[in-house]
């Protein structure tokens, strides 16, 4: 299964409440991701288990070092609607104290470290479209784990954004230990990733 996209950009005269609106009342089948790339809605078929499990190898690596007001969601809407841009993370670290506002989304500029896992079918985003957009919003830190690199699987830690840009912080193949800065200070090892 592919991802499903509905084009409802602004040719179509919608705006972005009428995207959100769009984005909540899509209902994708279990399992699925619903999402707003560069305003169009998409729906991507579940990742495959190795995605899952790196997902909760990283996750249980951070929660040994972030401080206890903050958590690590794996379905938290994250909005850039300047990038018309409603994504949902593969991993997100966001104070406890925005997740408990009310609402089905938060702003990407509340997050401290984005982590997304590229599937085949989304690959492109997760390298192109979102790290934009997440460097717009003014995020911190995006790790990209790239399973479906075309010279291989890769892990790369952007950080330092300037208007919609980051610059590369470290770029490894899967396998190689990633160094990720303050305010985390992990050694994040990959050698345990199930890639390739």
């Amino acid at each position: 299964m592919s991802a499903v996209t509905v084009d409802l950009g602004p040719a179509d005269g919608l705006g972005w409440d009428d995207l959100v609106r769009t984005w909540e009342q899509t209902r994708g089948p279990e399992g699925c991701t619903v999402e707003i790339v560069e305003g169009i809605v998409t729906v991507s078929p579940p990742p495959a288990k190795s995605h899952d499990s790196i997902a909760d190898l990283v996750q249980r690596r951070l929660y040994t070092v972030i401080p206890e007001e903050w958590g690590i969601c794996r379905t938290l809407g994250v909005a850039v609607p300047s990038r018309s841009g409603l994504f949902i993370p593969d991993l997100v670290v966001v104070p406890e104290a925005v997740v408990n506002e009310p609402g089905n989304y938060i702003p990407a500029a509340a997050a401290e470290l984005v982590v997304e896992i590229t599937s085949p079918y989304n690959a492109d985003h997760d390298r192109l479209s979102k790290p934009a957009a997440y460097a717009q919003a003014g995020v911190p830190l995006y790790l990209l784990v790239d399973c479906h690199a075309p010279a291989g699987p890769t892990v790369t830690l952007y950080g330092e954004p300037t208007g919609d840009v980051y610059r590369v912080h470290t770029a490894v193949k899967a396998g190689e230990d990633v160094r990720l800065p303050a305010p985390f200070e992990l050694t994040l090892e990959t050698r345990d990733f199930p890639v390739g």
